[in-house]
């Protein structure tokens, strides 16, 4: 065991690490190996208090997520070969796990899996009931229809691999010291920290809160609420059972989804951890309101058996040996949930360098992995790849107290339930983010959840089978939709786009600011255009439409999910530079609907005395108007492809301008659609998306965003530089555009893209295109397979299905039909 006595040892460091869980101790060991000078991490306790020294230790090559499959697969990389560079044994089995089916949904589910392990390196199969059992021979077969096998995972002791870290990370520098609580932190005018300790005072140049469940008392310190909430998390460790104790290799971790527990064996016995359902399982409230006991560290709660008495009853089931076996110990302590699951990792909007790490419901697998994104990205100034999923900027002032503990309650009752694809939950909903038109169309569609707001997806008409009908395959929204997209098509629609993220940008540099940040030219007064924000390296952070709506005064959008993740960085832009701008979000402020197709010009001159027509209001123009009385900001742009508008408002005129729009437009036969029919409409215009057909993954000439990006304006904007080296060098992969002939499925992105027996590629989106009844999707291949007539397969639910490049797009923007009218040719629609 390892002793410290408390001291600071130094009054200045680069980076201060709070909390010395497996996380924190990772990040240490990562910055100080990356060379960062000057790491210091202080532990109010010991190393390991909190969650990491009581967890099963579970390490797993599995995940949904595309990009935190790299961050499992690090990590176990990582941990078979740290006892070797530290001298320190971890307690690394690694007997492989299998997760098992027992109902043909969750055998769909390990298909839907498969098609996504394809382009990874991480070994994952779809294996027989015959292998389940000849691998785990202690189980009872009766249920078993299929298992995901995973062959490196396995489990590992928290406190040897922390502790090995630790070593680590005092090898190459850092300095780890403990017991030193943190008691206050004052930020400075030049962006620095001062991080009060009993022992005096360290100035930082960032701080990054690893504290686990004290992660919200330490964001308090400087007004943050990070929502967080800690779970009692069961689990039983049995005696010997002589059945373990015969076999010749070590039984691989199971996951028996349907009984909703993890199992594994622990010496000659079984150690076994349920994940109660959303009723019975027990958050830790009081922490929330009253802060963590002081003093509270390596303690457990009281363990209560009846609340898991239904998971022990079907892992005695699933297992039956463990019938005879008697519970030697039972652990409860408390495990850090997020509304949502994941943890929040990165810097954090509206504070200068103040990092996180927090809310890990998985802290084992994650802590290699994670130390070494964030030291990657602190070191690089950069992600290394694209995480938006843990940004802990997903969450805003909307995320309350009840709604993570509705949230947490939620994710921990369902982690083991079927993932399905366009999958929603509906606990914690609606909050306080509701557009001005929700009231009136709740009834009416089935709503979507975006960044807090809820969204329509798609509109019920009588005869239709409502609500949310998940499924692998095509379910009750798909004929709705096709009538939404005929509906844009053919007559006019109406969306409602509230949830875009809103921000007003003014002031004396506001045009250099802008120059500096996108790549494409700065948009002339009562213009627009689509730009991009890139990384230093050339990779694509973001996509806006900017619109410039007085001298040196801006409209930015983004989408809902991006909002406070493109702030940030157009924040720390500003600061960087010195730039003398204002900046304002408006998200919540402004309402946004969206009107579209043939008759949208026709309906919408009925409701003001400005002239829509053609020659007088421009594709790309914004202008300031009113309809029917109400001061609207019209952008014609429509991520539809079609005629249309968007009208930016005031929130509380939502109700007065949409009935406006409605009632002028019943001749015309108006209707409403949701985000579903504008995916399908986006996508048959080979419109691109954010955190689709690009990200921090890809860089926009990849992408086929050559025509935003103005390499020869004379501003060096962000990534410019590398922009020119990787088209210089010349590009090893292309997003092509892609039919597929399927049957009652579609591909939605992420899937494997197959060419002689080989995975090459993957797909980034898709969907059924209503237009050419077939289906539609991009995808990332090598250049030389990216020529339009070639021939490929694309993977979905297990079966592989013919695809085709075709010249994009299948159908033309009404813009460009228009221009090729007026030219006197005839545009395929």
């Amino acid at each position: 065991k390892e002793t410290s006595s408390p001291s600071l040892g130094k009054d200045r460091a680069d980076t201060v690490i709070i909390g010395g869980g497996c996380v924190g101790v990772s990040l240490a060991y990562h910055l100080a190996k990356a060379g960062l000078k000057d790491v210091v991490l202080l532990e109010k306790s010991e190393l390991t208090a909190g969650s990491t020294w009581h967890a099963a230790g579970l390490t797993t090559y599995f995940h949904p997520g595309i990009n935190l499959k790299k961050i499992h697969y690090y990590s176990i990389k990582l941990y078979e070969k740290l006892e070797e560079e530290t001298g320190q044994a971890v307690g690394f089995h690694q007997p492989g796990s299998i997760r098992i089916a027992s109902t043909p949904t969750r055998v769909d589910e390990f298909k839907y899996q498969m098609t996504r392990a394809g382009w990874h390196s991480t070994e994952q199969y779809l294996i027989t009931p015959e292998k389940v059992q000849e691998l785990f021979p202690l189980l009872n077969m009766d249920t078993v229809l299929a298992g995901l096998y995973n062959p490196g995972d396995g489990h590992i002791d928290p406190y040897s691999l922390t502790m090995a870290l630790a070593a680590g990370a005092r090898k190459y520098g850092a300095q780890l010291n403990y017991p030193v609580q943190v008691t206050n932190l004052k930020s400075r005018s030049d962006g620095t920290w001062d991080v009060e300790t009993p022992l005096g005072i360290i100035r930082a140049n960032r701080i990054v809160n690893t504290a686990g469940f004290w992660a919200r008392d330490i964001g308090k310190m400087i007004g943050l609420q990070h929502p967080l909430i800690p779970v009692h998390h069961q689990y039983v460790v049995t005696s010997t059972i002589p059945e373990v104790k015969a076999l010749k290799t070590e039984l691989p971790v199971i996951r028996d989804l349907e009984g909703s527990y993890y199992l594994r064996q622990e010496r000659d016995g079984l150690l076994f951890g349920p994940y109660e359902s959303e009723e019975k399982m027990k958050l830790q409230d009081s922490w929330v309101t009253n802060g963590v006991p002081p003093g509270f560290g390596k303690e457990l709660f009281e363990s209560d058996l009846d609340r898991i008495m239904e998971h022990i009853e079907a892992a005695m089931e699933m297992v039956p040996v463990l019938k005879k076996a008697d519970i030697v110990n039972t652990i409860a302590g408390p495990i850090t949930y997020s509304p949502d699951i994941l943890p929040m990792v990165g810097p954090h909007q509206g504070v200068r360098n103040y990092w996180v790490a927090i809310g890990f419901g998985y802290g084992i697998i994650h802590a290699g992995g994670i130390g070494k994104y964030l030291s990657d990205w602190i070191v690089e100034g950069e992600p290394p790849f694209d995480l938006i999923e843990l940004d802990p900027n997903r969450y805003g002032k909307w995320t309350t107290t009840e709604y993570t503990a509705a949230k947490a309650r939620e994710s921990y009752g369902f982690n083991n339930i079927v993932g399905y694809p366009k999958e929603e939950r509906f606990a914690g909903r609606p909050t306080e983010r509701t557009s001005g038109l929700y009231d009136l169309l709740k009834s009416k569609c089935s709503m979507g959840f975006h960044a807090g707001w809820e969204q329509p997806h798609w509109f019920y008409k009588p005869g239709d089978e409502t609500g949310y009908k998940p499924s692998f395959r095509r379910t009750n929204w798909f004929d709705p939709v096709g009538r939404e997209y005929k509906q844009v098509m053919e007559k006019v629609g109406v969306i409602d786009l509230s949830p875009f993220g809103k921000f007003k940008v003014k002031g004396t540099d506001s045009v250099k600011l802008l120059d500096h940040l996108f790549a494409n030219v700065v948009p002339k007064v009562g213009s627009t255009n689509i730009s991009h924000m890139l990384t230093p390296r050339g990779k694509v952070y973001a996509e806006l439409t900017v619109s410039q709506l007085y001298p040196g005064e801006f409209m930015l959008i983004t989408g809902s999910g991006s909002e406070l993740h493109d702030l940030r960085w157009i924040e720390e832009e500003v600061t960087r530079g010195g730039y003398k701008v204002e900046i304002e979000n408006v998200t919540d402020e402004m309402g946004v609907l969206g009107v579209a197709g043939p008759y949208a010009r026709q309906i919408l001159q009925k409701l003001t005395r400005e002239d829509l027509s053609d020659g007088s209001f421009k594709f790309l123009q914004s202008k300031h108007l009113k309809l029917s009385d109400i001061a609207v900001t019209a952008i014609r742009i429509s991520y539809t492809g079609e005629l249309g508008w968007e009208l930016y408002h005031r929130k509380e005129d939502s109700v007065a301008l949409y009935s406006a729009i409605m009632e002028a437009g019943q001749k015309e036969g108006i209707d409403n659609f949701g985000t579903y029919a504008l995916n399908a409409l986006r996508l048959e215009k080979g419109f691109r998306a954010w955190g689709a057909e690009m990200n921090c993954d890809t860089n926009p000439l990849e992408a086929g965003l050559e025509y935003f990006v103005k390499l020869n304006k004379p501003a060096d904007f962000t990534g410019k530089q590398a922009l020119k080296q990787i088209k210089e060098k010349g590009l090893k992969r292309r997003l092509v555009y892609l039919t597929l002939e399927t049957d009652n499925v579609d591909p939605e992105g992420n899937e494997s893209v197959w060419y002689n027996g080989k995975v090459i590629g993957n797909t980034t989106s898709g969907t059924f295109s209503y237009s050419a009844q077939q289906s539609l999707a991009f995808a990332y291949v090598p250049t030389e397979l990216s020529k339009v007539g070639q021939k490929l397969e694309v993977e979905l639910l297990g079966k592989n299905y013919p695809a085709t490049i075709i010249q994009e797009p299948l159908v033309l923007t009404e813009p460009t039909r228009m221009r090729l009218q007026r030219k006197g040719q005839s545009p395929k629609i």
